[in-house]
């Protein structure tokens, strides 16, 4: 098994996941689901991925609203005993205060852990500078929004391979850095822009991939991960 990748359940058929939770717990250290699978099954499908084997459940649901609703929102995904779940850093201080607040009401051993996602991977340099009318580079808006994570005590951030190494020279040992758009050299990017290699992307101090179709696709998952180039550990 190897804990670093984190498997994206990018489907919102649920026998499909249960499946695939089936196939691939023995290889990879946790599983991602977002708005296809609850917004079909309702959070009672984190129970079922969790009876099937899922020991992990990463819920990228990119919280973004007021500070009370984030709160019941997050103190809601927290009773399903989920291990990691993402908000949407732009949510600002108060909405992230107020999540991280929520989750010290539980144990230590039933907190789970918050990251923020500042800009996502489909988005470019043209999209956030033309449509979003963000004056700044792309990684220079990542380490900014990131700093503001690590203030507001979240547990660490998301980002793409290539803004691995900004945001961990300024964020140091603190926070943990996932990062999806994880693909083989020959691999197709999809609806990704901003995507990398596992090896890169750990070298640069990230903690944890997200690798999505290149895992859930595969006849032979030992195979994929050795031309991901990542060891089973």
């Amino acid at each position: 098994m190897n804990r670093k990748v984190i498997c994206a359940l990018d489907t919102s058929d649920l026998n499909e996941a249960l499946a695939t939770v089936k196939r691939l717990r023995d290889h990879v250290g946790a599983f991602k689901i977002g708005h296809a699978l609850t917004l079909a099954e309702g959070l009672s499908v984190i129970d079922r991925l969790q009876d099937a084997g899922a020991e992990r459940i990463f819920l990228d649901l990119k919280f973004h609203d007021i500070p009370n609703s984030v709160a019941i929102a997050v103190r809601e995904a927290a009773r399903r005993a989920v291990w990691m779940m993402t908000l949407h850093i732009t949510g600002g201080p108060a909405m992230l205060t107020a999540a991280v607040e929520e989750t010290r009401s539980f144990s230590e051993q039933n907190r789970p852990l918050l990251v923020g996602v500042s800009v996502l991977t489909s988005l470019d340099q043209t999209t956030l500078n033309r449509d979003l009318g963000v004056d700044r580079e792309i990684e220079d808006h990542m380490v900014r929004l990131s700093m503001l994570a690590m203030q507001c005590e979240m547990d660490g951030v998301v980002c793409s391979a290539h803004e691995v190494k900004a945001l961990r020279e300024a964020m140091g040992s603190r926070g943990i850095i996932v990062t999806p758009g994880i693909r083989p050299s020959s691999g197709d990017t999809h609806d990704q822009k901003r995507v990398g290699s596992a090896p890169q992307a750990i070298a640069d101090g990230a903690d944890y991939l997200v690798i999505g179709r290149a895992l859930t696709s595969s006849l032979d998952v030992e195979k994929t991960l050795g031309q991901l180039e990542l060891a089973v550990a």
